[in-house]
Parts: C-alpha cells; structure tokens; sequence
C-alpha cells in the first residue's frame, strides 16, 4: 500500500507543472477540433502530433497525446448532435437520437448529456485501469517468447477476422502490414529483406510516414474528390444550462450508464475493437433492453447515455492491454505504442516493474484529461460549432502541410515524405476496394515482437521445434482462441452472405410480381 501511495505521489509530481498542464489541455483542443469536424479523424491528429511530441521528454509527450486521445473521442458528439454527421466513428450513434433532439428544440440538452456522460465514461475506464492493470500485469509476468508469439498472433487474428466484418480483406490488410514492417534489416541476424538493392529501405519504414500516408493524405485526396464542397452549416440554435438534464432523468438511466460503461471496457479491451464498435453495441444493447424500444431514434437521452458512455469508456479499456501487455486496444493506442516505442518504453508487464512512475502517471492523466475534457468541450462549444462551417478544401492542405512537415522532421529525410506520398496513394486505392487500414496499423506494429519471440523460442526451444510452443499452457490457450475465433469469423461472414443473398432474391421475386 505504502508503495502505490509513493507511486500516486510521484506521478502527480511528474505532471502538475504548468508545461505538462498546459501540454494536456492543448491536446484536449487539438483533439477535440479534429474530432468535431466530419473528414477529420483521431488518427489523422495524432499522425500530426507524433513529429511534435517526439521533440519532447516522455512524460510531457503523453501528456500531449493522452490530451489528443481524450479530446478526440468525446469532440465527435457536436457535429453528430448538431449536424447529425458523426465527427468520428465513435460518435456514430450519438446521431441516431442527438440529432432528433435537436430538430425537437433539445440541442441543448442533447449536448449537455453527450459532454457530461463522456466524462463519466472516461472516469469509468480511468478506474478500471487503475485497479485491473495491476493484476492483468502480475499475470502477464508469466509471459515468455512463446507466449508473446500466441498473443501477438491472437491479436492479429481478432483484428483482421472480427472487426473487418470480411476476413478476406482482414487478413490481406493483415499480409500487407506485416510485409511492410518486414522491410529493411531482420532483427537478431540482420539479413536484408525486400530492400531491392536500394540503400534508403535498410532501415525499414517508419510508422509517422505510414499514418501520414494512409491517413491525412488519403483524407486530403478525398477532400479533393468532393470538388471542394464547403462544410455543413449549423443551424441549429443552442443554448445549455447546466447539463440541461435532471436528477430524475439521471437516475432513470444509471443502469444503461453502467451497462455501457461494461461494453465499452470489454470492447476496448479486445485487440482492435475500439470507441468504433462500442458505440454501436452499447446503444444496440440499450435498445433491446429498454422497456421502450420504439422510442430510440425519435430522441430520446438512453440513447446518448449509451453511445458517449461506452466509447469514452473505450479510452481506459484500450490502454489496459497497452500497458500490461504491450498490444494496442484500438488504433490510436497503435499509435501511442509506436510512440512509446521511439522513447525506448516497450510496454509491458516489466513496465510496471522498471517503469512504474509512468504508468501511474498515464493513469494521472487520464484522470485529469477526463475533467480538462469536461471543461474545454463546455466553455468552448460556441468556437468549436464555428469550425464546423470551415471548407475542408481549406482546412486539409494545412493539415497535410503540417503532416509532412512531422514526416520529414523524424529523421530529417526528404525520401519519408515521398514514401508518405506512396502510401498515401496506395491507401486511396485500397479505401476504394473497401480494405481497412486498422489490421495493417496494428499488423505493422505487432509483427516485429512476434517475429522476434517466435526466433527466440525456437531457439531456447528444447527440439528447436515449433511443437515446443505447445508446452506452455497458455500459448496452447492463445492457440486454440485463435482458431475459434477464425471459424466463428467465417461462420459469420458466411452466415451475413446468405441472408443478403436471400434478402436480394426476395427483392427480385417481388419487382417480377
């Protein structure tokens, strides 16, 4: 007890300076801005912030990147109130009873509701963090090279089956992040890989050119695609006193919060889900439960509970298997990974031992990131509703400027922005064909600690053998999740095919009739 007072203290310590504060509350705007305006996304930001943060010392850099995160999330609910355009995919089904809300006269109290629930959401995965990460790292101290090999296939094998929703361009997004990462030297023996004789590709890609490319740049070229259309106007007028709901109401929807706030850490816990999907469940879930299912999408405040509750609690339950296990919840922590990764901070359950002052700073963070959150998104709704009438053929090349100067910044080589450019490219054509860019993120990532484990284990391995793997339990469990979790993908995906086709006969039946 007396060491988790001295660990609280220290990182308490470590931020409550003026920088770190100010660092925070920064991020929070930043992330709110990007998160507020349609076309803009958390990743797109954070692949701007990356360059700025790795001019900083560890903790003011997570102080600035927490921000992000936090204020990127929770920003998302104002065009989708207002607008009825979700700002990020987090806040997809905050449109589906804001927006009503608003053509009923409540913009208001839709707002009031989204701001202060995400709060709660936040607060929620703040406190499971701080109470489960320590067990979830005791257990992973149990983890050796077969068991991170079992993991890292696991959390591949999730991404790119599950969330995808079509595992075939789950796992080929899957393949390309894994051939990307494998560019450049190979660890432990340094063999050149995929270099074709050109000297700048021994070192391999880096991630900032990577989610330059696929994301800000893709974005602007899509922008550019839309003719130069200006933004949404707002027109719906607002006014919030307080948080614009009541006690009664409040009380009314503190099982839907809690439920919420459950999906919304079991989701983000899982490899690849995130605030995207736990949105989406946690609303579907408060609508099938509700005693008054009819009444969701005509405006109601369960609604609003359910999505801004859930994705906010998102937040904690991603960064839970960060840190204990050094494998990204969701695409931002992907980010925040790499990013701890340049610092030489490899996750994990030795980070609770060797680094212990940093995670419960991280925890600090996300604490006061949650109420700095509350603060800034409720003082500046006025400025914040005004970004939403800026053009984006206006606003994204400032972006990609700032983009690009982060790219060549990293290691000060024009070659990273043409390689941002390339991918840039290549992302636009593979957003064409419907391929997700989260499994090659995470797959590009993940792929050098599996590559490595799996050497290593074949070489402590007693018959050099891979069939040595299956002496340790736990690898044996990660195994055979693995395999569950493809055949229920395929299950799935074959089951959703035949009832479109079925759907699609029905539909010609009728039109001959």
């Amino acid at each position: 007890m007396d060491m988790v007072v001295h660990l609280i203290s220290d990182g308490f310590a470590n931020i409550m300076n003026p920088v770190c504060l100010l660092l925070l509350c920064v991020g929070v705007v930043f992330g709110s801005i990007f998160g507020c305006i349609p076309g803009l996304t958390l990743n797109m930001c954070l692949a701007v912030v990356l360059p700025i943060s790795f001019t900083l010392s560890q903790i003011p850099a997570m102080c600035l990147l927490i921000g992000v995160y936090i204020g990127g999330i929770s920003g998302g609910l104002i065009s989708a109130i207002l607008i009825g355009i979700p700002g990020t995919p987090a806040s997809v089904a905050t449109t589906f009873d804001g927006h009503p809300m608003v053509k009923k006269g409540e913009a208001g109290k839709a707002l009031g509701i989204g701001i202060f629930y995400s709060f709660l959401g936040s607060l929620v995965g703040f406190l499971a963090l701080a109470t489960i990460a320590p067990v979830l790292a005791s257990f992973g101290l149990k983890f050796g090279y077969f068991e991170f090999f079992a993991l890292g296939i696991f959390a591949l094998t999730v991404i790119s089956g599950l969330v995808t929703g079509n595992i075939l361009k789950g796992l080929g997004s899957t393949a390309i992040g894994m051939a990307l990462s494998m560019v450049g030297l190979a660890p432990i023996d340094a063999a050149q890989r995929f270099t074709f004789g050109i000297q700048s590709l021994k070192a391999g890609f880096n991630l900032l050119p990577l989610t330059v490319g696929f994301y800000a740049i893709v974005a602007l070229m899509e922008a550019a695609e839309s003719k130069g259309k200006k933004g949404n106007k707002v027109t719906a007028s607002y006014k919030i006193k307080g948080f614009g709901f009541t006690f009664r109401e409040f009380k009314e929807n503190f099982w839907n919060f809690i439920r919420s706030s459950l999906i919304g850490l079991g989701i983000g816990i899982l490899p690849g889900m995130g605030a995207n999907i736990s949105n989406l469940v946690a609303y579907s879930t408060a609508k099938s439960q509700s005693k008054y299912p009819e009444k969701f999408g005509t405006g109601i405040m369960d609604g609003i509970v359910a999505s801004e509750t859930a994705n906010n609690a998102t937040i904690g339950g991603a960064i839970l298997p960060l840190l204990t296990l050094g494998i990204p919840g969701d695409g931002p922590t992907a980010l925040i990974l790499g990013a701890l990764m340049v610092y030489g901070i490899t996750p994990g359950p030795m980070m609770f031992v060797n680094q212990a002052d940093l995670v419960y700073s991280i925890y600090i963070l996300l604490f006061l990131g949650s109420f700095a959150m509350l603060v800034i998104i409720r003082s500046a709704m006025p400025f914040f509703v005004k970004l939403l009438d800026i053009p984006s053929h206006l606003l994204m090349p400032i972006i990609i400027l700032l983009a690009s100067i982060g790219a060549y910044c990293t290691n000060r080589m024009v070659s990273d922005v043409w390689v941002a450019l390339a991918f840039g490219i290549a992302g636009y054509f593979m957003k064409m064909i419907k391929i997700p860019f989260a499994p090659m993120i995470v797959a590009f990532i993940l792929t050098p600690m599996i590559e490595v484990n799996l050497r290593r284990g074949l070489m402590v391995a007693p018959n050099r053998s891979f069939w040595d793997f299956f002496s340790s339990p736990i690898f044996t469990g990660f195994m055979i999740a693995t395999v569950l979790v493809t055949i229920y993908a395929i299950f799935d995906e074959t089951r959703r095919a035949k009832a479109a086709k079925r759907a699609g006969v029905k539909v010609d039946e009728e039109e001959k009739d």
